[in-house]
């Protein structure tokens, strides 16, 4: 049994607290979402993120075929992270966690993903060339929609020289 792993990590120059409210809307998942890949949310999506939320969706990720992926909402730490895992589509395993960091100037968002394919070696056969190659699309996707959506983080200066010759300047 083959469990593959996607991480994604991403900067943004917003407060934890506008970081949360936008990750954790179900509703703004299609906003991130590829207009290729139809996504619609059937039900679940309509309330506050908790323990327990069921949400249904359609998509089509691959070749126009529609396919409704079901997910559960396992884990909530408010202003933190949240776990979605799949309890119905397209992967014999999807569990995914979302992760929000404040950082000097911004906030952190980490996405952890671990899957595994269904059909056995074939899953694992198209996996380096149709699968991930997928859903890294996907993530780059999210990364310049966030940064359209939020505008693009930027270091902080740290260095006490280069602070100095800020404040003269």
């Amino acid at each position: 049994m083959k469990i593959y792993s996607l991480n994604s990590l991403q900067k943004l120059p917003i407060s934890p607290e506008r970081a949360w409210k936008f990750l954790s809307d179900p509703k703004n998942l299609k906003t991130i979402t590829p207009d290729y890949m139809g996504f619609e949310i059937l039900s679940g999506g309509d309330r506050p993120m908790f323990p327990g939320q069921i949400i249904q969706y359609i998509v089509t990720p691959v070749g126009g075929i529609r396919t409704k992926w079901i997910t559960e909402i396992t884990h909530v730490r408010e202003g933190e992270y949240f776990v979605d895992e799949q309890r119905f589509g397209p992967y014999s395993l999807w569990h995914h966690k979302h992760f929000i960091k404040p950082i000097p100037g911004g906030v952190e968002m980490e996405d952890i993903i671990d899957y595994k394919l269904p059909l056995g070696w074939i899953g694992q056969l198209v996996h380096p060339f149709l699968v991930k190659p997928k859903l890294e699309e996907i993530f780059q996707y999210r990364r310049k929609k966030l940064i359209e959506l939020f505008g693009e983080y930027k270091e902080l200066k740290t260095n006490k020289n280069t602070l100095k010759q800020d404040i003269l300047n």
